[in-house]
């Protein structure tokens, strides 16, 4: 960045600090401020005593970015990047750094941490390229760094429109892990691993929560995007996942939800993909039609092979299973006995003797899958629980494609049509925030 360039952020952040710190409580403008209370709740733009005169808050908040003077004091390493400053940090100015329950962690004589003038900045620059909420930060480190380009671009554009219009005007369903999603899609579609940090710098209870992909992701996108099939199964995930109040609004938006499901929680706190897509497969009183039962499953299959590298051959086993169902006296009492066992590798193993064995009793002139091939299903081994979601999917499909009553209802053909025309569409496009009002520059001068 040039010296131009440097200052012209200074003076952006100076202005919007100054306004959300100084605004009333009633306006849009004051949402900035919930945002700058998230991260730096200690500061002197946040803090309860704090000026409601810009005039006498402008200096402070100036001050805060001033250049390293060279003579001006003992000049040390900067914390962050290693360059000379003489300037020295506590806790109140920097984001993700301790609450008033610690009262210090320096060592006895020490004022603050090292902070060059272009690492402060950084710091109060930060909540514009971030994913932020009234409470909140999430952050982007990616293997690609067009992808990181266009993650912080994205949420520089609702940043602003945060600033002008408060939450209340943003999208209440929206989430960063879709905004990352398009991101990827248009960045690469190799290897690339991502992580999303999301923290909350508060004055009683801080947190820090880790979310990653997997590197083969980008991949899988690519291949969801070009695949109608898939791109079918995609939106009837996010169907599915979409929640409505009592008004039939949105609460719970289904997009951003179906992209949370390739992230995986550093603490294993997280919902895998294919547990969910098991989930709506295994749901008898769900209306699939046998279009959406096989996109479903074919959708769960290249997840496993994209980004697991599964490679499964499990259709003589699903055939077995599918064979002692459909010829039971209920083939829905067995398919609920099988559900109940699908995902245990003993019940499974169990269920398998009996359906194989009953098979051989009635004379069944189709191979039968042996034992062996049931080993890679019931041995506690590495993918072993995902081998049994998997197989319960190809059952669910072969079922459905022999005529087998497995749902309770029956699909609607309306719901049916805008199914279809959805599976027109990109899967990842992003969340609909795109189509910025705009406010897409800065304007340094505005309050």
């Amino acid at each position: 960045m040039s010296e131009a360039d440097l200052e012209a952020v200074v003076a952006a952040v100076v202005a919007d600090v100054v306004a959300a710190a100084t605004a009333p409580k009633d306006s849009s403008r004051y949402d900035w401020w919930k945002v700058m209370f998230a991260l730096y709740p200690n500061s002197k733009a946040t803090h309860s005593k704090r000026t409601s005169d810009p005039v006498v808050l402008r200096p402070d908040i100036e001050n805060l970015f001033a250049p390293d003077h060279p003579g001006s004091g003992r000049s040390l390493p900067c914390t962050f990047c290693g360059a000379q400053t003489a300037v020295v940090w506590a806790k109140s100015n920097l984001p993700l750094f301790d609450t008033s329950k610690a009262l210090n962690t320096l060592p006895p004589g020490v004022a603050g941490w090292p902070v060059c003038r272009g690492c402060r900045i950084a710091m109060w620059a930060l909540p514009y390229g971030a994913w932020v909420t009234a409470g909140s930060a999430t952050v982007l480190s990616c293997e690609n760094d067009t992808a990181q380009l266009a993650f912080a671009r994205r949420n520089v554009r609702r940043a602003r429109r945060v600033m002008h219009a408060g939450f209340t005007g943003m999208s209440a369903t929206a989430r960063p892990e879709t905004v990352v999603l398009a991101a990827l899609r248009d960045a690469t579609e190799g290897l690339c691993a991502t992580t999303l940090w999301s923290f909350k710098n508060d004055n009683q209870d801080p947190w820090l929560r880790v979310t990653r992909t997997r590197r083969a992701v980008p991949a899988f996108l690519a291949t969801v995007d070009g695949n109608a099939p898939l791109r079918r199964g995609w939106h009837l995930l996010r169907r599915s996942l979409t929640r409505y109040d009592a008004q039939g609004r949105i609460v719970t938006g289904g997009a951003g939800e179906a992209a949370r499901l390739l992230f995986e929680a550093e603490d294993g706190r997280s919902r895998p993909l294919l547990g969910q897509l098991h989930r709506l497969l295994a749901d008898t009183d769900g209306a699939w039609s046998a279009g959406d039962r096989e996109a479903l499953a074919r959708l769960a299959f290249t997840y496993a092979e994209e980004v697991f590298g599964m490679e499964t051959d499990l259709e003589p086993v699903a055939t077995l299973i599918a064979d002692w169902i459909e010829r039971g006296s209920s083939p829905r009492g067995r398919l609920a006995e099988y559900r109940n066992a699908a995902l245990n590798d003993y019940k499974l193993g169990t269920l398998l003797v009996q359906a194989y064995t009953r098979l051989q009793l009635d004379g069944s002139k189709t191979p039968l899958a042996g034992p062996e091939l049931w080993k890679p299903l019931i041995r506690r081994q590495p993918r072993a629980w995902e081998q049994r979601m998997l197989l319960f999917a190809q059952v669910s499909v072969l079922l459905q494609q022999r005529g087998v009553e497995i749902g309770a209802k029956t699909a609607d053909p309306q719901q049916e049509r805008e199914i279809e025309e959805l599976a027109e569409r990109p899967a990842f496009a992003g969340d609909g925030e795109d189509e910025y009002d705009g406010f897409h520059d800065y304007e340094t001068g505005q309050a």
